[in-house]
């Protein structure tokens, strides 16, 4: 089966990793191309290309100030993002929920018992 387009949508551009990153830096403001480029440590034309997929999906929007291109994000097109994710957020949540009760129980369990072979780390020669 042929792989879709990572201009496709937000998902398939999501799925690279320099994507995300930029991403999350522009989460916390609107930037500039150059100033993108600096923090990430990355070539000028390649934060271009990502930029382009990026808003090409409806991830970032663009604006012109000057001769300058600012980039920020558009937080209606991550909420898909969001929502898909926060599905498994509930999943590891009832994961971490179980693992705290089985914790706590052994906590409540006589101490002889939690001398068990198994619980108590071998010591080191």
């Amino acid at each position: 089966m042929a792989r879709a387009s990572t201009t496709s949508d937000a998902f398939n551009a999501v799925a690279e990793p320099r994507r995300r990153e930029i991403l999350s830096y522009l989460a916390r403001a609107e930037r500039p191309v150059g100033e993108i480029v600096t923090a990430l440590g990355l070539e000028q034309p390649s934060v271009s290309k990502h930029l382009r997929v990026l808003r090409d999906v409806g991830l970032v929007r663009m604006r012109c100030q000057g001769r300058q291109k600012m980039y920020r994000i558009n937080a209606e097109a991550i909420r898909p993002l969001h929502e898909w994710a926060e599905s498994f957020e509930r999943y590891w949540q009832h994961q971490l929920n179980r693992t705290k009760e089985r914790a706590e129980a052994m906590v409540q369990q006589d101490p002889a018992e939690l001398k068990s072979p198994n619980l108590i780390p071998k010591e080191r020669s």
